[in-house]
C-alpha cells in the first residue's frame, strides 16, 4: 500500500504532541505546561535540546535533560522527548545511560529524539568540536546502533568509523526493554537513509511538510510525525490578531504553512493530516505556553480526534 493510500490513524505513541521549547520560561512554567497538556488530552510533550535559544540567544534556556527528568516526576501518563536531541553534544554511551535513566524515572514514557546537529554556530559559540555534515550523519547512525546495543543490557563490542567500545553494556535497561527512536530532518542524502534503516519514527520539520509524501517514501517502515505552527482562535474578534501573532512568532520559513482556526476548524484540518498518513502531529501554539490555550486545544481538538468523539475519532478508535 502506498503512503497516499494508507490511512494510519492515531495509535500507541501517536495522536498529538506539544512542543514547548524552554526559552524565556522558568522551571515552574514548563512543569505547569506539561501537567496541563497531560490533563487536557495531549499524548506527548517535547522540549528543545540547545545550549541557547537559536532565535533569541540572550534568553534563559533551561538545560533539557535535567528539565525533562523533573517533568517525568511531575507527570504520570504523557510521553516525553526532545524535538530533537543534538547528537554531537554527547557520547553515545553517555546518551544511552541518560535515556535509560530518564525512562526509568518516567515509568517507560521516554521517547529518544535525535538529529545530527545542523546549527554550526552553536558549536562554534561553545567550543564544541564538530565534523562535516556527512560525518555528523555517520556519527548519528553509529550512535543509534550503540544506543540500541546498550539498551539490550548485554555486553558488546563495537568497532565503527567514529566510535569504538569494548565489553560495554547498559544497565539498567529501559522499562520496556528499549526506547522508541525519532529522527528529525528532511535531507534526502544525509537524513532519510538513516531514517529508513534505523528509526522507529521520522519527524518531518514544518518547513518540509509540503514535500511530506515524497520524503515519506524514503522513510522505510518508520512511523511519521510532523511539526505544526498553530494559531488557535477562541474569540472570532481576535482572528486577525491571532493570524498576525502566529506568522510573526512562527514564520513559514521555519514552520511551514500555519494551521490557523477555531477548534472546530482545526479538527477538520488535522483530520486531513492524519488521513495523509501522519500518526503524530506535534504542535507549537501561537501564544507558546499559555495554559488556557493548551487546555482548549487539548480538550477541543486533540481529544476529539483521538478519543472517538466525532465520526473521524470513531474511525481512529477502531483502527
Amino acid at each position: 500500500m502506498s503512503f497516499e493510500e494508507s490511512a494510519r490513524f492515531p495509535t500507541f505513541g501517536g495522536g498529538f504532541g506539544i512542543f514547548v521549547p524552554q526559552v524565556g520560561l522558568d522551571f515552574q512554567a514548563v512543569i505547569d505546561a506539561a501537567v496541563r497538556a497531560e490533563h487536557s488530552g495531549f499524548q506527548s510533550f517535547w522540549l528543545m535540546d540547545h545550549l541557547f535559544a537559536p532565535a533569541a540567544n540572550r534568553a534563559d534556556a533551561l538545560e533539557s535533560w535535567t528539565l525533562i527528568s523533573a517533568i517525568a516526576v511531575a507527570t504520570g501518563r504523557i510521553r516525553l522527548g526532545h524535538l530533537v536531541g543534538c547528537n554531537p553534544f554527547r557520547h553515545p554511551a553517555v546518551l544511552a545511560k541518560m535515556a535509560a535513566t530518564v525512562d526509568r524515572i518516567a515509568g517507560g514514557r521516554f521517547e529518544l529524539g535525535l538529529g545530527w546537529g545542523s546549527i554550526e554556530s552553536e558549536f562554534d559559540m561553545f567550543g564544541i568540536e564538530y565534523d562535516s555534515p556527512r560525518c555528523r550523519s555517520e556519527q548519528l547512525a553509529e550512535t543509534i546502533e550503540i544506543v540500541r546495543a546498550m539498551f539490550s543490557g548485554e555486553p558488546f563490542d563495537y568497532e565503527g568509523k567514529h566510535f569504538r567500545l569494548s565489553g560495554a553494556f547498559g544497565l539498567p535497561r529501559p522499562v520496556n526493554g528499549s526506547i522508541p527512536i525519532h529522527i528529525g530532518g528532511a535531507g534526502r542524502q544525509l537524513t532519510m537513509p538513516i531514517v529508513a534503516e534505523l528509526a522507529d519514527w521520522w519527524n518531518c520539520p514544518g518547513a518540509a511538510r509540503t514535500r511530506l509524501e515524497d520524503l515519506a517514501r524514503r522513510a522505510g517502515n518508520a512511523r511519521v510525525s510532523a511539526q505544526y505552527a498553530v494559531g488557535m482562535i477562541t474569540d472570532e474578534a481576535q482572528r486577525a490578531k491571532v493570524v498576525e501573532r502566529t506568522h510573526r512568532r512562527l514564520p513559514e520559513s521555519g514552520w511551514g504553512p500555519a494551521m490557523i482556526g477555531t477548534p472546530a476548524e482545526l479538527v477538520q484540518k488535522f483530520a486531513a493530516e492524519f488521513d495523509r498518513g501522519i500518526e503524530l502531529c506535534i504542535v507549537r501554539l501561537h501564544d507558546l505556553a499559555n495554559l488556557e490555550t493548551i487546555d482548549v486545544f487539548g480538550r477541543e481538538v486533540a481529544s476529539v480526534l483521538t478519543r472517538g468523539n466525532t465520526t473521524y475519532g470513531k474511525r481512529a478508535a477502531t483502527n
